[in-house]
């Protein structure tokens, strides 16, 4: 968040650099049980951003002093590819990626019934291939696709999608440039079925005022992303019944 350029992030008519209005989330294109050695997966596109997600378990939690006697843990792998960025990144783990696989993971076990499956570990990799801004929300949106893939019993979906401020517009689901050069972005999360909030972050300043307008802009639009991700998991289970049915004749 620099808040200094010449570029201009949105014009006089409220369109934003990419073409979009102010309050216009990204193309969004979610696809679940693509990988077939997985437990469960998504693949998912939100503008520029590509994600895949891989979820294994429950299974037996190692190393085994992580075990919780009382319930399982989620284990939350985020990692960015070398090549996702144009300014290639140092690969392996770093601080960032660290901070936010236990993000991820902690809005998860507000959804996952890790009570069923005690000293079990459920294991999630998300591996952001290509990368444009709002990739924790993009991996969370994912990865609790995936999840409910594998068949892991959830009280509900995540849906995540951020909303922030640039060239002082309240701006939704915010790019690379306007992440880069605005003066604010709010990652949220939300489960729909209660509106409860399981993530929602702030990097950059604005007023209350601002703020509850992003915040609403936002919350209408996980609830969109929510019947796109329930879309792709109908997709994905009428085609598996739809071989059962072949494979039975």
């Amino acid at each position: 968040m620099s808040g200094h350029t010449d570029m201009v992030l949105v014009n006089e008519d409220g369109i934003r650099i990419d073409g979009r209005r102010i309050d216009e989330k990204r193309p969004i294109k979610i696809e679940a049980g693509v990988l077939k050695n997985a437990d469960g997966s998504c693949y998912l596109e939100i503008g520029k951003n590509k994600v895949l997600c891989a979820v294994y378990g429950p299974r037996e939690c190692k190393p085994r002093h992580l075990q919780d006697p009382t319930k399982a843990v989620v284990q939350v792998k985020y990692n960015m590819e070398a090549y996702s960025v144009t300014d290639r990144k140092r690969p392996g783990t770093d601080r960032r990626s660290v901070e936010i696989s236990k993000l991820i993971a902690e809005a998860l076990e507000n959804v996952v019934q890790t009570e069923l499956y005690p000293r079990a570990s459920i294991d999630v990799y998300i591996e952001i291939l290509q990368a444009n801004a709002g990739t924790r929300c993009a991996g969370l949106t994912a990865a609790s696709v995936a999840l409910a893939d594998a068949g892991i019993p959830m009280r509900d979906l995540v849906p995540a999608i951020a909303c922030g401020k640039a060239d002082g517009n309240v701006l939704l689901d915010l790019n690379k440039e306007e992440d880069n050069y605005g003066q604010a972005d709010v990652p949220l999360a939300i489960v729909p079925s209660t509106d409860e909030i399981v993530l929602l972050q702030m990097d950059g300043n604005m007023t209350r005022a601002e703020l509850d307008h992003g915040l609403d802009m936002a919350f209408a639009a996980a609830h969109e992303v929510y019947e796109i991700q329930r879309d792709a998991l109908k997709r994905r289970y009428t085609e598996m019944s739809k071989k059962e049915g072949d494979s039975d004749e």
